[in-house]
């Protein structure tokens, strides 16, 4: 027995399952989220602009600005998931999720056709991670078959312990050198879960579970994630005479994203060699992203605005660090050795997402309110994990091809103006990414009120949207088996300050 830790650390250079058709999601899709205004109309400012969240949309959205202002927004993000038939799991965040100022340079020379131009700096969270879900059930499927999946077939000899040789060094030693599957299989022997048919013979290549259920076995599933991707907006949009708006955006990124997924098993047969099991697994993402748009609004008449926009691939360039820890009552001695202080580094990768265009309708019915429409297209069977000369992700680029498809999105919004008070609606519809019933459609509704003070207004949106998907337990499974159904609700402040 040990009598200290080794906090140690290994750059890895196989890229392993860690990284996937998930992660591509992840940052595939935002939560409709920016200023009160914008939320309150879920979003359908393609045509619209004049507010520093339209620029997600359009950017030539800030020349339709009047007057300089800055804006400062705060939400509160309430997420309910309920897996299968467990109790719903509900999760609270307070954020302050925008702020912006947008700057209106009126040309002096009134012969001129370029009336303005304008240039915006934004701040927004397009994605936050904070999320619980919790599940207990019975499955046909244990720990024991993840163990086995990848051990079989593997030597045992460069599984063993050197002389004089800790458990967690071994660990990272064989992630680095035989790659993430023999480090799995590794994890399984000595966390007590599986062995070997043949444990004295170094050339043995056959595993058996230590673990027996008759038919199936009780498993206690939660993850938990915690995090966010933030977007910083530098925006340049000008007014040609009076009728036509042009923008352009770079965007910035900034990611961080921790994620704890455990699994507990129990109700194993009387005579099972193992009674009871732990599985736990904790992910750190780190990144930055960029990307471009540009985008152009025209006034057709005093009530018809059209607007498009096109919204370039986004380029994540991530790091991964993952730990792991598994414990049984046949475990190894000195098994709590290897826990979330032993990290795996990875090499950084790229998340390549889709382009995005977008068209755009507006009605605007003078002082008294609108209605705004917006579709955008996604392709997101585009999608890619780089660089693609990795086998892996090679791998699981053709997968990506084969499960995802084209995904189209509709936001609905719409303003009505009693004097200085405004009431506001909205509907967004998003196609499911999967070409199966893997993730369902998603539907959403806004509402909102605003108050006009003249030198600054106040506003207030609330938010919700409903999406179901099927989960899996562990990155082995044949096919998804918890069913997650995911309620996202926003409560958005925004203070207006005019110049």
């Amino acid at each position: 027995m040990k009598k200290y830790l080794i906090v140690t650390s290994l750059f890895i250079c196989s890229c392993v399952t860690a990284q996937n058709i998930n992660d591509v999601l992840r940052y595939s899709t935002d939560n409709t989220q920016g200023t009160a205004r914008y939320q309150a109309m879920s979003g359908a400012f393609g045509a619209l602009g004049g507010d520093l969240s339209s620029l997600n949309v359009n950017p030539a959205g800030s020349a339709v600005f009047i007057n300089s202002l800055v804006s400062f927004t705060g939400s509160n993000y309430n997420v309910k998931n309920r897996a299968g038939a467990s109790p719903e799991i509900s999760t609270n965040n307070l954020a302050l999720n925008q702020i912006g100022g947008v700057f209106v340079f009126k040309t002096i020379n009134q012969d001129t056709d370029w009336k303005k131009i304008s240039v915006a700096l934004n701040y927004d969270r397009v994605q936050n991670f904070d999320n619980s879900i919790s599940s207990r059930y019975a499955t046909a499927t244990g720990i024991d078959q993840y163990f086995l999946n990848f051990a079989q077939g593997t030597p045992l000899g460069p599984l063993k312990l050197q002389d004089g040789e800790f458990i967690e060094d071994a660990y990272l030693d064989i992630g680095a050198s035989l790659g993430y599957g023999n480090q799995q299989a590794f994890l399984g022997i000595f966390g007590g879960i599986i062995d070997a048919v043949d444990p004295n013979d170094d050339a043995n290549v056959d595993y058996v579970s230590l673990t027996k259920y008759s038919s199936t076995v009780n498993q206690t599933y939660r993850r938990t994630s915690f995090g966010y991707n933030d977007k910083f907006t530098a925006n340049v949009a000008t007014q040609y005479q009076n009728n036509l708006f042009l923008g352009a955006s770079l965007n910035f990124h900034s990611i961080f994203s921790d994620q704890l997924t455990e699994i507990s098993e129990s109700g194993y047969d009387s005579d099972s060699q193992v009674s009871s099991a732990s599985f736990d697994n904790f992910l750190r993402t780190q990144g930055t992203a960029f990307s471009f748009s540009l985008g152009a609004i025209a006034k057709l008449n005093d009530n018809i605005r059209v607007g498009g926009s096109y919204q370039s691939p986004t380029w994540y360039r991530l790091d991964d660090e993952f730990s792991q820890r598994i414990n049984s009552n046949l475990a190894d001695v000195d098994i709590n050795f290897i826990n979330f202080d032993v990290i795996n580094l990875y090499e950084k990768y790229t998340i390549k997402t889709p382009e995005k265009l977008t068209g755009s309708l507006a009605l605007v019915f003078g002082k008294n309110g609108l209605l705004s429409f917006d579709y955008s297209y996604q392709d997101m069977s585009k999608a890619e994990l780089r660089p693609e000369s990795d086998p892996n992700f090679a791998s699981e680029n053709t997968f990506i091809r084969n499960q995802l498809q084209a995904v189209s999105s509709l936001r609905i919004g719409g303003e009505y103006r009693i004097e200085r008070v405004s009431l506001r609606g909205g509907y967004r519809y998003e196609q499911s990414p999967y070409n199966n019933n893997t993730i369902g459609d998603l539907n959403g509704a806004s509402g909102g009120i605003g108050y006009d003070f003249g030198p600054s207004r106040l506003d207030f949106a609330l938010s919700t949207a409903k999406q179901d998907r099927l989960s899996s337990i562990l990155s082995t499974d044949a096919s998804p088996s918890l069913n997650i159904s995911t309620r996202n609700t926003n409560a958005t402040l925004t203070y207006t300050v005019n110049f």
